[in-house]
């Protein structure tokens, strides 16, 4: 249970006071149920209602002064009157109590969603690329609720055993022999019980794996929904998908029976005990008929509670696993944490390049375990304000490239120097709040396209915005649209074609007002014309920043400052345009070739 003792410090660091208020309460409301059962019976015996000895129950002698001294007909109504304001207080104090329970609860969690939330949002771009992001969907959904909920049963586990300890101290007052008899018969039973504890791990673990591939299947699935209704995939789908929750049903069965058998022996022990107990009070021990009722109130009373002490054991242990991804989770962040807190920011501290940003001798590769490297040997430099092209074909290292040249991920051999400056740490991320980055999957939030690029620039003006859609030759089409910039766009962008939501996420970037703009294939979708348009505006932001274009279609990058050609990791040519188009058997002049419709 190492586990949950990680998550307890941790309640401990964030409820710090209350905690201990909580715990008090608790202890406290245990208390007085204890009291108020206890003295119900020997007070209505101490004033004659039943027959009953009561010199030697602790306390009700100290009561009996003043019983004595009321007259008959109040006698009753004053004991009841006590007996009721008793509970009444503490049925009072147990609905503060749990008031405070369910705030630190629910505090708790919100806490743990916000430290990993963050956690992940401060690792570096190579951890999120050897992880699926389904995983993190699993976690911060599924196994946080069950995290929340094995919280929740720790916290009434403690209430639970505060409960039992007042109650078995008030029977040990009673009678120490019988006490102690029923306890070593309740911690054999708890011994016992060791292996319904140990089957509830093992569903835990198999309730984490089903819940993991149910969240990695239903999002790939729905990613890719175009692809299986266009290819009439739905059958196979529906199968996995039936074969998987038939899985995750059994899984709960198989626990709710465990639970329901440990229940089962729990009352069969319940039934034998009783029976033993009487026999054991009255043949062995001799125990006073006064003291066995009290004893018999009492353990009617705590008897169940050991029923629930195994029942939120077990739950506990089908717990333990989701613990188990949250820490893991955690010490993986940890290890690849690139940003502090402090360091989060808008447009602090941002990079103006001055001189040019220039790779010597760059070797990188995904996995260090593995010999085949994504890029090798890359020496290069980028001019400051002019428009570099990388090209190659796929697979050649192009969006590896970028993605060293903006600081995302760190060469394992050589270094990237901006303005004469290493590319690390803080110069690393200045260049990133410096740079606007357009992938070739744009992506749109499912809010309004005012929202999406308010994300960019929370400042900007609607004539700011207007400026940035003319520059990506989307304001026509977004003046046509009923709602104009707040027209929701629906789920990445789905109520627009491809070439539209590449436009609109072109002015977004454009609306940083970067000093570096990376295009990669941003200009795919779009139609000759609107393509056309786009160079024009690029030809006009030569000179007032970097940019740096990845193209498949050449026709993008005619009026390039430079092209780099990569094959297979290496540069195998570097120059103008004009230059290599006329190197007939290079690389690049072999895919003009390819690409009959561009004219040199």
């Amino acid at each position: 249970m190492a586990q949950i003792l990680v998550y307890i410090k941790k309640l401990h660091a964030f409820a710090g006071l209350k905690l201990y208020v909580n715990l008090i309460g608790m202890t406290v409301i245990s208390l007085l149920e204890g009291v108020g059962v206890f003295l119900l019976a020997p007070m209505l015996g101490l004033i004659g209602l039943f027959d009953m000895n009561t010199a030697g129950v602790p306390f009700v002698n100290l009561l009996a002064d003043p019983l004595k001294g009321l007259p008959e007909g109040l006698k009753l109504a004053v004991v009841l009157g006590v007996f009721i304001v008793l509970l009444i207080g503490q049925a009072r104090l147990q609905r503060s109590q749990t008031n405070l329970n369910l705030e630190i609860q629910q505090g708790f969690i919100r806490h743990l969603r916000l430290e990993i939330y963050q956690a992940l949002l401060q690792s570096k771009w190579s951890f999120f690329l050897r992880k699926r992001r389904s995983d993190f969907n699993h976690i911060m959904t599924s196994e946080l609720n069950r995290v929340s909920q094995g919280t929740y049963l720790s916290l009434r586990l403690l209430t639970t055993l505060l409960f039992m300890l007042v109650q078995v101290g008030f029977a040990l007052w009673l009678s120490a022999k019988l006490t102690a008899f029923v306890v070593v018969c309740g911690i054999a039973l708890a011994v016992y019980s060791r292996r319904f504890i140990q089957k509830s791990k093992i569903i835990g673990d198999q309730t984490t794996k089903l819940s993991q591939m149910y969240t990695a299947g239903i999002t790939d699935h729905f990613n890719g929904i175009k692809d299986i209704k266009s290819n009439m995939m739905e059958e196979l789908h529906l199968n996995w998908f039936r074969a998987l929750c038939n899985l995750m049903e059994q899984n709960f069965v198989r626990f709710a029976r465990l639970q329901s058998t440990s229940q089962y022996y729990y009352k069969i022990a319940s039934i034998i005990l009783i029976a033993m107990f009487v026999f054991v009070a009255f043949e062995v021990f001799r125990v006073q008929a006064e003291q066995l009722v009290l004893i018999v109130i009492v353990f009617s009373r705590l008897w169940p509670k050991f029923s629930m002490l195994q029942s939120s054991w077990e739950q506990i242990a089908q717990t333990i696993p989701a613990f188990n991804s949250l820490i893991a989770l955690q010490k993986d962040c940890e290890a690849d944490k690139e940003l502090e807190l402090h360091e989060f920011g808008s447009g602090e501290r941002s990079l103006s390049i001055k001189d040019g940003i220039e790779c010597r001798g760059i070797y990188y590769r995904y996995d260090r375990n593995h010999s085949g490297y994504a890029l090798k040997d890359i020496d290069l430099r980028i001019q400051a304000n002019t428009m570099t092209a990388i090209v190659g074909k796929s697979g050649a290292g192009k969006s590896t490239l970028i993605d060293i040249l903006i600081g995302l991920i760190q060469p394992e051999r050589g270094e990237v120097l901006v303005d004469g400056s290493l590319l690390a740490g803080d110069t690393a991320f200045s260049l990133r709040r410096s740079a606007s980055y357009v992938s070739q999957d744009p992506f749109l939030f499912h809010a309004s396209i005012r929202e999406n690029l308010s994300i960019a620039a929370p400042d900007a003006s609607e004539e700011q915005m207007w400026e940035a859609l003319r520059f990506s030759a989307s304001d026509a089409f977004i003046k046509k649209l009923p709602d104009g910039l707040d027209t929701v766009l629906g789920d990445r962008g789905v109520r627009l074609s491809g070439g539209e939501r590449q436009r609109i996420v072109l002015a977004r970037a454009i609306l940083r007002k970067p000093s570096i703009l990376v295009l990669d294939e941003a200009t795919s979708a779009l139609d000759s014309e609107n393509e056309s348009r786009i160079q024009e505006a690029l030809e006009k932001l030569k000179g007032r920043m970097t940019i740096i274009v990845i193209a498949h279609r050449l026709s993008t990058i005619r009026n390039a400052d430079q092209v780099i050609v990569l094959e297979h990791g290496r540069i195998i040519q570097n120059g103008g345009f004009h230059q290599l188009s006329t190197e007939a058997e290079g690389m690049f002049g072999k895919l003009l070739a390819y690409q009959k419709g561009v004219k040199v």
